[in-house]
């Protein structure tokens, strides 16, 4: 008994082919069922990539499975292929599962796909291409190529021929910014215009201002400008001798100034405010400086700086100290020795109240000095005079002071020297 020899396909004669035609056409209008035995997925594709459709059956029975188009042509039946398309490619086919790719995806792909399922009575089940079409174009479109500060600038990001439509995002720098959309839509795609007002200062100069595209067909679509600013001169006066030291009488003073802004300043001057400036003030560029500064100095000098933009200014106020002082030299008693320091210096210039404090130690040191020294004095005075006080009577005074002139004053003295007489005494 010979062996049993493998089925082979028989070739379809022409005059076959409008039949088989027609079959499939039959096919095409078998009304849709419930779809139990099926099961497909919805695709989501991005234009010119590839989409993959796959008609599964949950419980194989042999039942012939195909796949149709939107336009209810069949694309696979089995795994023939009667539609005159070669992006359509069969990736699989078994009794369960017809699975077909379709390469190049554009937007008229887009619709229902049919599967169905020859059984009795016949099922069918949908899936549905969607087919994303990302922005076509990124734009940015700035009012001013260069602004000035304080000015408001008007910016607008337009994203062209996209599908759905996109969701525009700014930034400047880091910090996220509200801007206002617009949609249009042409056909079956969109076009998408964002503006955003900007009031911009000398801190933006030179920072991106980013427009980005949030949409689901492309990540990290962005594009940005960089802000051109111009601004005012900003200025600032420094004292570079005497370094953090005050400004003393005879002593010199040396000032820069320094300026930035866009563009660059061009003029730079010194002046002093609501006075005329000393003839002795040499101005040298950006530096001041006056090699004897005397009190007639003091007041507020002024540096100016312009570019294009306009003028700034920083003051500097000078206010001249007197020169150190000097005292005599130390002064020593026998009891107290007090010493006087001969120069009196600050230990921190530019400190006024340090002076000060130094001052009224000096003022008490000599009072309590003079005070010494005149204490001293009443006491050798107080000696002297306690040494040399008293009243001397003589014999021939006595009686004198209960005299009524001077003859009487004598006479009483004789009296008292003729009682002494009588007063004598006489020793045998």
């Amino acid at each position: 008994m010979a062996g049993r020899a493998q089925p082979r396909r028989p070739a379809a004669p022409p005059g076959l082919l409008p039949l088989l035609l027609l079959l499939l056409s039959a096919a095409a209008i078998i009304p849709r069922g419930d779809g139990q035995n099926l099961v497909t997925e919805d695709v989501t594709v991005v234009e010119g990539d590839v989409a993959t459709i796959s008609c599964r059956v949950k419980n194989s029975d042999d039942s012939v499975i195909q796949l149709l188009n939107p336009n209810r042509q069949t694309i696979y039946f089995r795994d023939f292929r009667p539609l005159k398309d070669s992006r359509f490619q069969l990736v699989n086919f078994s009794n369960s599962e017809l699975r077909v790719s379709l390469t190049n995806v554009s937007i008229s792909d887009e619709g229902r796909y049919f599967c169905q399922l020859y059984t009795d009575p016949p099922q069918e089940i949908y899936t549905t291409i969607t087919v994303l079409v990302p922005p076509r174009n990124l734009v940015i479109d700035i009012q001013k190529e260069t602004a000035i500060e304080g000015e408001e600038i008007e910016l607008n990001c337009t994203a062209m021929a996209s599908r759905p439509a996109t969701t525009i995002r700014w930034f400047k720098g880091n910090k996220e910014l509200t801007g206002k959309s617009e949609v249009e839509q042409w056909s079956d795609m969109y076009t998408v215009t964002s503006q955003l007002v900007l009031k911009v200062g000398r801190e933006d100069d030179g920072v991106p201002v980013i427009c980005l595209v949030d949409h689901p067909a492309v990540k990290d679509l962005q594009t940005q400008r960089y802000l051109e600013v111009m601004y005012k001169p900003q200025v600032r006066v420094s004292q570079n001798y005497p370094v953090q030291g005050l400004t003393r009488e005879g002593e010199p003073l040396e000032l820069t100034c320094a300026a930035f802004g866009k563009p660059q300043p061009t003029e730079m001057r010194w002046l002093r405010v609501d006075d005329e400036m000393p003839q002795h003030v040499v101005v040298s560029g950006s530096n001041l400086l006056i090699n004897n500064l005397n009190k007639t100095d003091n007041g507020t000098y002024r540096c100016e700086a312009s570019n294009a933009v306009g003028k700034s200014h920083a003051d500097y106020m000078l206010f001249v100290y007197d020169p150190p002082t000097t005292l005599p030299p130390p002064t020593t008693t026998t009891t107290t020795t007090t010493t006087i320091p001969t120069t009196i210096t600050d230990s921190r210039a530019g400190e006024e109240g340090a002076i000060h404090s130094v001052d009224h130690a000096v003022v008490g040191g000599v009072v309590a000095v003079v005070v010494f020294a005149m204490l001293c004095l009443l006491i050798i005075l107080g000696r002297y005079f306690a040494r040399h006080k008293g009243t001397y009577f003589t014999h021939e005074a006595k009686g004198a002071d209960d005299a009524a002139d001077a003859d009487t004053a004598i006479i009483n003295a004789e009296g008292g020297q003729n009682n002494s007489e009588e007063k004598k005494e006489y020793f045998i």
